[in-house]
C-alpha cells in the first residue's frame, strides 16, 4: 500500500525524494558515457544558450559561479567545451564536437530515465502534474 502524503512537509520531502531518485538513475545511466547529470546539464545549457556568460550558466545549472568555473575547467580538460572570446574582456564557452556528441547521446538517456520515472502516471495524470508544477513555479516565493 502506498501512502499518500497529506502534510505539506511530507509533500515537499516527496518531491525531493523523487528528484534524488531521478538523479541517481540518470547518473547511473550516463556513467558509460563518462558523464554525470551535472556535466550533461552543463552541456545541455551551453547548447541551448551559446552566448550565455559563465554566471548565467552557473545559475541555469543551480551552481555558484566558482563551482561552475571549476566544472567548466574540468570539461575543457576533457575536450567537451572550449573557451572563446566574448565582448570586451568576457570569456564565453561553447561545445566541442565531442561535447555535442555526448550531449545528444545523453539526451536520449535522460529522456528514457525520466519516462521510466513517470511511467506510473497516465498521460492525463502526467499532464495534470506538469500543469500543477508549472503553476507552482510561476508563483513568486
Amino acid at each position: 500500500m502506498t501512502l499518500v502524503p497529506r502534510d505539506i512537509g511530507e509533500i515537499g520531502l516527496s518531491v525531493k525524494r523523487l528528484q534524488m531518485r531521478q538523479h541517481r538513475t540518470i547518473n547511473e545511466r550516463l556513467a558509460p558515457l563518462g558523464l554525470s547529470i551535472v556535466q550533461w546539464d552543463a552541456l545541455r545549457h551551453l547548447h541551448e544558450n551559446p552566448e550565455a556568460s559563465l554566471h548565467d550558466l552557473a545559475q541555469l545549472t543551480f551552481q555558484r559561479d566558482q563551482s561552475f568555473g571549476t566544472l567548466a575547467a574540468r570539461m575543457i580538460e576533457r575536450g567537451l567545451i572550449e573557451r572563446v572570446p566574448g565582448p570586451g574582456r568576457a570569456v564565453r564557452h561553447r561545445l566541442t564536437d565531442k561535447g555535442e556528441d555526448l550531449r545528444e547521446r545523453g539526451r536520449e538517456i535522460v529522456r528514457a530515465a525520466l519516462t521510466d520515472s513517470f511511467a506510473a502516471l497516465s498521460e492525463e495524470e502526467l499532464q495534470t502534474f506538469g500543469g500543477l508544477l508549472a503553476r507552482l513555479l510561476a508563483e513568486k516565493p
